[in-house]
């Protein structure tokens, strides 16, 4: 499945090659003849139509040296962006000249322009579907409400000038189900089958599996998207459920191979760490008669004696006694324990059925949380403890994952966490928050093939045995094809950061989107590979873009459901802030009419909880997502110095909002 019933979350589908070219050629062609930009300018209009950020900041400066009568070429648009700060963002003077070498004459600037303008044209008309989809698909919303929207969207696509029903803050519509045809064949066969026979929804089964999957090849298997560029394949998940919907249930078939392996590994090792134990004995009880020597024999020469005694100290302490082997942390999982068991074992997973670990997070056993030890273990950044008391190894790449399928109020709990937020830690989740189908069950249900169930026993004990059989971590890398497919995700997801995009609000999450979609994209690789009887080692062959593809499409689904996670964990600042200015915005002025038009400064001065503008735009961008607010970007005379003050326009209907209450 897709997600195009997810509310404001574009799939994965990328802009056209020949956009970016003709973005391209219109900047060289302004470069190569300045006396088009007028006409250039006038046939964009807004430099939002340009798809791509840099293209956009480019655009935006040509227009403003040329608006301000200051001569255009490549060197002194390059001095400008330099004095600005955006040359090495936009890529540097080279790509000026790119543009240039990208453009087959500059006679044809307009028709370049013309692509340009169409594209953005239908990503507007794309948007304005995409709410009207999102309506359609909240069986809370009228009917008739609906088809009033449509009409209207209809209109104000056709002026020009949309101004569709404002998504109401916290709302998301129906969300999108797991996609199971992007796993590989097998685990898609069991999700499909699990939630079949315990009557789940398939979400719960398909977050377990890809832990399961982690869990195996978290911090043992690498990938590197590009030089210089490298993710571990450690993930951490969430599927928030509700009591009584079977999670215990799912948890035991999806995981029930970890904890058969986990076991297997543990009795082979039990004859290697008693007979290194009974060594280390015999040495240290060797050591003890020499020093009970030395007591009772005063007057034997003492410097033999030493170096006896030292010779075979230093012979106990070379014995090392292999650490039982585990897979998993149990029990009680305080920062502490974890900190301890990966400075062990490296690579290590916590999974739970409920949401204990989350507690112990949010600090249960101390006052302030500890949440260094889960912020570093899921980048695999080198974990040490200081404490004089303690004498912790320092670890090297270690690799955590979580699996966990807590009741939704524990995310809550998390979320108001102290630092939860601020420090990454809510960010480096992926979240899943299916709908609870208890009263729909069915009473008697199909069992799970033993054909499917034995596939996914076999592979991932396969895979289980491939990876804890490595003996240093092993380095997948992406061919060039998906490399560049991981390029347009970047350029995608850049898109969505900005101000008046899906992401802006939930930033710190979706800057780790990317590098979340290259670790999923490995563990498929693996799943798919170690499926095959014929070459064990097939897993080593280079990734392709067909699975970072499919791993974009589950990537999508986390998408929508993290921002429903995040309104409803209220981690999100921006969200009660948001709240405050569309209660000031529904209050009429003095003389009785409404605000049509506000700036940032007048939202500051609305409110007591804003002290300066920074305090204000993350809400702004939120209420212009959701479609409360529209950009009027300010005219420039071109010259330096402080830029106009951006206007916001306000959506009609809060002028006939009941006060106090949201607009529909």
């Amino acid at each position: 499945m897709s997600t195009e019933n997810a509310p404001n979350v574009i799939p994965f589908r990328p802009e056209p090659a020949e956009v970016k070219a003709a973005e391209q050629a219109v900047i060289g062609a302004a470069l190569l003849d300045p006396t088009q930009i007028p006409a250039l300018a006038a046939q964009i209009g807004d430099p939002n139509t340009f798809y791509h950020p840099a293209h956009e900041t480019i655009w935006r400066t040509i227009v403003r040296m040329a608006d301000g009568e200051r001569p255009v070429d490549p060197v002194l648009l390059a001095s400008v962006l330099s004095a600005r700060g955006d040359l090495v963002r936009v890529g540097g003077p080279g790509y000026l000249h790119t543009c240039i070498a990208a453009t087959p004459t500059a006679a044809n600037g307009d028709y370049y322009a013309e692509i340009v303008r169409v594209a953005a044209e239908r990503r507007r008309i794309g948007k304005a579907t995409s709410r009207l989809a999102h309506m359609a698909g909240d069986s809370q919303t009228d009917l008739e409400a609906v088809r009033t929207a449509a009409l209207a969207a209809l209109a104000d696509l056709a002026s020009g000038d949309t101004w569709l029903d404002p998504v109401p803050l916290g709302s998301h519509g129906t969300l999108p189900t797991f996609p199971v045809d992007a796993l590989p064949k097998w685990v898609g066969a069991y999700v499909e089958a699990v939630a079949e026979f315990t009557q789940t929804p398939p979400d719960m089964a398909a977050t377990m599996t890809l832990a399961a999957l982690s869990t195996a090849a978290g911090g043992r298997v690498n990938v590197q998207i590009r030089p210089g560029w490298c993710e571990q394949s450690n993930l951490y998940l969430v599927c928030a459920m509700p009591p009584a919907s079977r999670k215990s249930d799912v948890f035991g078939l999806t995981t029930g191979p970890v904890y058969k392996v986990e076991a297997e590994l543990q009795a082979e090792a039990r004859a290697r760490i008693i007979e290194a134990e009974t060594a280390r004995d015999a040495a240290t009880a060797e050591v003890e008669a020499l020093m009970a020597k030395a007591r009772k024999n005063p007057d034997t020469d003492r410097t033999q004696l030493v170096a006896e005694i030292s010779a075979a100290k230093m012979l106990a302490e070379e014995i090392a006694v292999p650490p039982n082997p585990r897979l998993t942390l149990s029990g009680d999982i305080t920062p502490e324990t974890v900190t301890h068991h990966l400075g062990v074992h490296r690579c290590l997973a916590a999974l739970s059925p409920e949401g204990d670990l989350f507690d112990s997070i949010a600090g249960r056993y101390s006052s302030k949380p500890n949440l260094g030890v889960f912020l570093q273990a899921h980048k695999g950044e080198r974990l040490q403890t200081d404490r004089i008391t303690r004498e912790q190894p320092t670890t090297d790449r270690p690799a955590l994952t979580i699996g966990v399928t807590p009741q939704p109020a524990v995310l809550q709990e998390l979320g108001a966490a102290p630092g939860a937020r601020d420090r990454g830690l809510l960010a480096r989740f992926l979240y899943s928050l299916p709908p609870s189908n208890l009263g729909y069950r069915k009473i008697r249900t199909t069992p799970i093939p033993d054909a499917v169930a034995n596939a996914y026993d076999r592979n991932l004990t396969r895979l289980l045995r491939a990876m804890t059989d490595l003996t240093d971590p092993v380095t997948v890398l992406m061919n060039r094809a998906a490399d560049l497919a991981i390029e347009r995700l970047q350029e995608r997801v850049e898109v969505q950061l900005r101000p008046d995009q899906p992401l802006a609000h939930i930033r710190d999450w979706a800057g780790k989107l990317v590098g979340h979609i290259a670790r999923i994209a490995v563990l498929l690789h693996l799943a798919d590979h170690i499926a095959s009887d014929q070459d064990p080692g097939a897993w080593r062959a280079d990734l392709e873009a067909a699975t970072v593809e499919r791993a974009a499409e589950i990537a999508d689904y986390y998408t929508a459901h993290t921002l429903a996670v995040f309104d409803l964990i209220a981690a999100d600042p921006a969200t009660d802030d948001a709240h405050t200015l569309l209660q000031w915005l529904q209050r009429p002025k003095k003389d009785g009419t409404h605000r049509t038009h506000i700036k940032a400064h007048d939202a500051v001065a609305s409110s007591r909880r804003f002290k300066k503008v920074a305090d204000v735009e993350p809400a702004l961008n939120l209420l212009e997502q959701h479609g409360w607010l529209r950009t009027d970007q300010p005219t420039t005379d071109g010259r330096r110095g402080r830029q106009p003050a951006i206007t916001f326009r306000v959506h009609p209907a809060l002028a006939t909002a009941v006060d106090g209450a949201e607009a529909p």
